[in-house]
C-alpha cells in the first residue's frame, strides 16, 4: 500500500461511504471507488461488502485499519515534532556552567526559558573548565556558560558580559568602618582560591605591588565557599560579584573595590553542533539576565 491508498482507505473507514470519503478528501467519488477496488485486487482480499449502495467493512478491513491507525499516529507525531522544532516545546537542552555562573545567572535564565517553553526540559551541570571543554567537544552538551576562557578548535567562544572582583568581609568587620583601602584589606588573613584561579593571580599581583606578605587563612575552590568562609569570620576575601550576590547571607558584607579588575563571561558551543532554537533563546536570556544582575 502506498500513502494515497492508506489515506483513501482510512477516509472510507472513518466516514462509512465512498461519497463521504470523497467529500472529506476533496476528490471525486468514482475515483475513491476505483482506488478501493484496486486496493482489494492488489491485496487479494475483500475489504468492503456492497449492500444496497452501502459499504460494510469486513473483518480484514478492521484488521487493516488498526495498522493504518498506527501509521497515522506516527505521522501525526512527526508533524508535532516538526512544529515543536520551531517553538522549542518538548525539546531538551543540555547546559554546562562554571561554578560562579551556576549560582544565579544560569538558574535565572533557565527559569525564564521554561516559562516561555513550558514543555521543554533542561539538563544542567556545573563542571570545572577542563571538563566543560571535554564534554562540549564530545558533543555531549549543547551550550556552556563559562567565567573562564576556553580554548579548542571546535569551540565557538563568545563574550556575553563581564564579572567584577569585590571584597567580602563579615558584618561588623573593621574594614567597613572607614573608606576602603586595598592595602589594609590585603594585610588581613585571607580566604583565597587555588593558585590557577584568576582571582589568585590578581591578589598575588596586588600583594607584590604593595610589598605585602600573603597571610592565608583558608584556601578553597569556589566563590560560594569563599563567601561562606568570609561570612563566618574565617578571613577577608576577594570574590567575583556573581558569587557574592548569590550568597545572600545576612552575615556577609560586600565592598566595591575602586577600579576593580573585570573578567569576561562567555557563551560556548560546538561549531559542529550549532545551538537549536531553544539553545539560542537560552543564550539570549543569559545575556539579558547578566545585564539585569550586574
Amino acid at each position: 500500500m502506498n500513502l494515497r491508498q492508506i489515506e483513501v482507505f482510512r477516509a472510507v473507514m472513518t466516514t462509512g461511504s465512498t461519497t463521504n470519503a470523497a467529500k472529506l478528501l476533496h476528490v471525486s467519488q468514482p475515483g475513491v471507488s476505483r482506488l478501493i477496488r484496486h486496493l482489494e485486487i492488489q491485496l487479494g482480499v475483500t475489504l468492503f461488502e456492497r449492500r444496497n449502495a452501502r459499504l460494510i467493512a469486513t473483518p480484514e478491513a478492521h484488521t487493516l485499519q488498526a495498522e493504518v491507525d498506527k501509521v497515522y499516529r506516527g505521522v501525526q507525531h512527526v508533524q508535532n515534532v516538526a512544529t515543536h522544532l520551531r517553538f522549542g516545546d518538548h525539546a531538551t537542552l543540555r547546559v554546562l556552567s562554571s561554578a560562579n555562573t551556576a549560582l544565579q545567572l544560569v538558574p535565572g535564565a533557565t527559569a525564564r526559558l521554561l516559562q516561555r517553553f513550558s514543555y521543554s526540559k533542561v539538563f544542567f551541570e556545573s563542571l570545572p573548565t577542563r571538563e566543560i571543554v571535554q564534554t562540549l567537544v564530545a558533543e555531549e552538551a549543547d551550550v556552556a556558560i563559562s567565567s573562564a576562557p576556553l580554548d579548542h578548535p571546535v569551540l565557538d567562544v563568545r563574550e556575553i558580559g563581564r564579572w567584577t572582583l569585590q571584597c567580602v568581609v563579615p558584618k561588623g568587620h573593621a574594614l567597613l568602618a572607614k573608606k576602603f583601602d586595598l592595602a589594609t584589606a590585603l594585610r588581613q588573613r585571607l580566604v583565597i582560591y587555588s593558585p590557577e584561579a584568576p582571582q589568585s593571580r590578581i591578589i598575588d599581583a596586588w600583594l607584590e605591588k604593595f610589598g605585602i606578605a600573603r597571610q592565608v587563612a583558608v584556601e578553597v575552590r569556589s566563590g560560594y565557599a569563599v563567601c561562606a568562609m568570609a561570612a563566618s569570620g574565617a578571613g577577608v576575601a576577594f570574590v567575583d560579584n556573581l558569587s557574592a550576590r548569590a550568597h545572600r547571607s545576612e552575615d556577609l558584607a560586600l565592598i566595591k573595590i575602586p577600579d576593580a579588575p573585570q573578567f569576561a563571561i562567555y557563551s560556548v558551543t560546538n561549531v559542529n553542533r550549532p545551538p537549536s532554537q531553544l539553545g539560542q533563546t537560552f543564550l539570549e536570556l543569559v545575556a539579558s539576565e547578566l545585564e539585569s544582575i550586574s
